[in-house]
């Protein structure tokens, strides 16, 4: 018996998430969790509510989009987020997503569309686990630290008395362990994980 993917939409439509529920839940393969209408408590109760998938009205993210994302990522790893499309949205802003839904697509082709996000994700998250150490030194804490406050490496290595090239490792290091490649992605984690002081 396979198992339902659940579905997470934050959409502030009431018919719009009604309908989608009824079109998806016909297929049997979903299970659609409450809606929210707004992405305030989203970062309380994704840990809660696990979705499978995350099914947001992009218009409705924070001012600082990349940000939130980037918590939203860290929060649950192996979730799709996919933009739920039905009017005019900044191409800047669906930067944002990998995986996009128009629900003027059709019934069929929404769904391989979610299958799809749910299967790519999987496979990407299957790669065999390795040995390394995800675990920050506390260099490669000292450094993300400055480049959280917007230090260049220049300046990070003159504050540091190391060579540019050691802080350029220990970025890349930085970006390996925590899976963010982005200043303000990296900026979010030192302020999560209690590091700015």
């Amino acid at each position: 018996m396979r198992s339902l993917i659940s579905i997470l939409i934050v959409e502030p439509s009431d018919i719009v998430c009604e309908g989608l529920r009824s079109l998806l839940e016909q297929d049997g393969g979903f299970n659609i969790l409450a809606p929210m209408h707004d992405t305030s408590l989203l970062e309380e109760r994704l840990p809660v509510m696990r979705p499978d998938i995350l099914l947001v009205n992009p218009t409705l993210l924070s001012s600082t989009p990349r940000q939130q994302m980037a918590t939203i990522a860290r929060l649950r790893p192996s979730m799709p987020v996919v933009a739920l499309l039905y009017q005019y949205v900044e191409s800047s802003l669906l930067e944002n997503f990998r995986f996009k839904l128009d629900i003027r697509a059709s019934r069929g082709a929404m769904m391989t569309m979610l299958k799809n996000a749910v299967n790519t994700i999987s496979c990407v998250n299957e790669e065999p686990e390795s040995t390394d150490n995800y675990e920050l030194s506390e260099r490669e804490t000292d450094v993300l630290v400055l480049v959280a406050r917007g230090l260049s490496s220049k300046a990070i290595a003159d504050k540091l008395n190391i060579s540019i090239h050691t802080v350029n490792s220990h970025r890349k290091n930085i970006t390996h362990k925590t899976g963010i490649k982005s200043v303000a992605g990296l900026a979010v984690y030192a302020m999560i994980h209690n590091l700015m002081e």
